[in-house]
């Protein structure tokens, strides 16, 4: 078999994988389910494998290169592996194989290079150690594929045993080999570089199919240094099975596409729930952060360390919220034409009902109005008992009850406006009853 041969032959090995990858891949792998989680690490998987290959050897690789030998002979080979698969694409493989090589002269023009008519060289053993990369373990299109492809590389040791035929007869060395002469077999180191497809038999076990060249750091793997500085070769192409080492309830990390996990994630239920749990969560401390702010009564002291919550407006506090100071107080009434007297109008506990006390005051006010004309602003005021908002309500209730006795005494309504100021505006203390008794008016303030 020649070279030219070898390149027909894989030619066609190629094209005929390309054919059972397309059918493969054809149909998607139906979805698993597993427990693994995106950056959950290697542990959730199962990272060792196991390998048995045969295939054939060959003194010749598919780039080409200088050959020692017209002709050359197809092999067998057979070996082991052991691989640690280190992510999604990349692992670490260890390879040990035997096997023999062996090539002739016949179609030699002229006599054979040295009188060496042929070569067989065993090789004892080839231990090397490889980068595997996996070419498809990303897929945009399925969930799971049945069909790889992956690349290797690395660095290894050959021992091998050359013996070669002359015209004076078979010449072997073994025993004779190394400095001292006393090797049966020569160490050379070499680079392994190949590439090949995985299919997926089951969760556990693969069928591989794989080409590696081996390229040689010596001219001696077939005994003849015919071509120097030239340097040997040897290809392997094999057929085996691996088998996924480890826990059944763990998925082969060889399998698994990233993609599909993720999305997985994303698309969890639980995971969408603990992300509006985790809204809720800041919403709470976004509230939590206003309340710990609010400074209902605006003396600059927050409601939490305010031990006031109700001074006055314009009131100095101190750091705890406590008047220290009362602003300024204005005449409650302002009497039109100069008229003064007119009391505020004073209410019960938690009431908008006029007293019978202040009809007298509210019939002055009526009269003057009816008299003289002119309009009148009704300022509705009240305790700090109860919330801001009821006693804003209370406040504005307690304006309306001084107004409707004002419109029915024969005063024009709109003469007459109302506004509520709740408990904002105290005229004393809301801290003691005679101070709470105060605050629970309307003011009257001609406009």
């Amino acid at each position: 078999m020649n070279y030219s041969t070898l390149k027909k032959g894989v030619a066609a090995s190629l094209v005929a994988l390309i054919g059972v990858t397309s059918i493969a891949s054809a149909q998607d792998a139906p979805a698993t389910t597993s427990s693994a989680k995106v950056f959950g690490g290697r542990a959730q998987y199962r990272t060792w494998s196991l390998g048995i290959n045969g295939g054939v050897l060959a003194p010749v690789v598919l780039t080409g290169g200088s050959d020692d030998f017209t002709n050359w002979d197809v092999n067998l080979g057979y070996g082991i592996s052991l691989r640690k698969q280190l992510g999604h694409a990349f692992g670490l493989e260890g390879n040990i194989f035997r096997g023999k090589l062996s090539g002739s002269n016949k179609d030699a023009v002229g006599s054979a290079v040295g009188g060496i008519r042929e070569f067989k060289t065993d090789i004892q053993y080839s231990a090397d150690i490889r980068g595997v990369v996996n070419v498809a373990t990303v897929d945009f299109l399925r969930r799971e594929n049945s069909v790889n492809f992956f690349v290797t590389a690395g660095y290894g040791v050959v021992a091998f045993n050359p013996i070669v035929t002359t015209t004076a007869g078979e010449v072997n060395n073994k025993g004779k080999f190394g400095d001292d002469k006393d090797k049966d077999f020569i160490k050379q180191a070499y680079i392994p570089v190949g590439a090949g497809i995985k299919f997926k038999v089951s969760d556990r076990v693969s069928f591989n199919l794989a080409y590696t060249m081996n390229f040689v750091d010596g001219d001696n793997l077939d005994g003849v240094y015919a071509k120097l500085p030239s340097k040997d070769k040897f290809s392997y192409g094999s057929a085996g099975l691996e088998f996924s080492l480890g826990s059944k309830s763990k998925p082969n990390l060889d399998w698994v596409n990233p993609l599909a996990l993720m999305y997985d994630e994303l698309k969890d239920p639980s995971l969408r729930q603990e992300v509006e749990a985790l809204k809720n969560r800041v919403s709470n401390v976004e509230k939590s952060v206003e309340d710990l702010k609010r400074d209902s009564d605006g003396d600059g002291v927050a409601d939490m360390f305010d031990k006031e919550p109700n001074s006055a407006a314009g009131a100095v506090v101190d750091g705890s919220g406590r008047t220290i100071k009362f602003p300024e107080q204005t005449t409650s009434v302002v009497a039109p034409s100069g008229v003064t007297g007119f009391e505020n109008i004073q209410f019960e506990f938690n009431s908008s009902v006029l007293k019978t006390e202040s009809y007298p005051t509210l019939d002055k006010l009526s009269s003057l109005l009816r008299e003289n004309g002119g309009k009148v602003t009704l300022a509705g005021h009240a305790s700090s008992e109860g919330t801001a908002a009821y006693n804003m309500k209370l406040s504005k209730d307690r304006a309306n009850s001084v107004k409707t006795y004002l419109v029915n005494s024969g005063v024009n309504a709109s003469s007459v406006a109302v506004k509520a100021y709740g408990e904002t505006r105290p005229i004393a203390s809301n801290d003691t009853e005679e101070g709470r008794i105060q605050n629970r008016r309307v003011e009257s303030t001609r406009n």
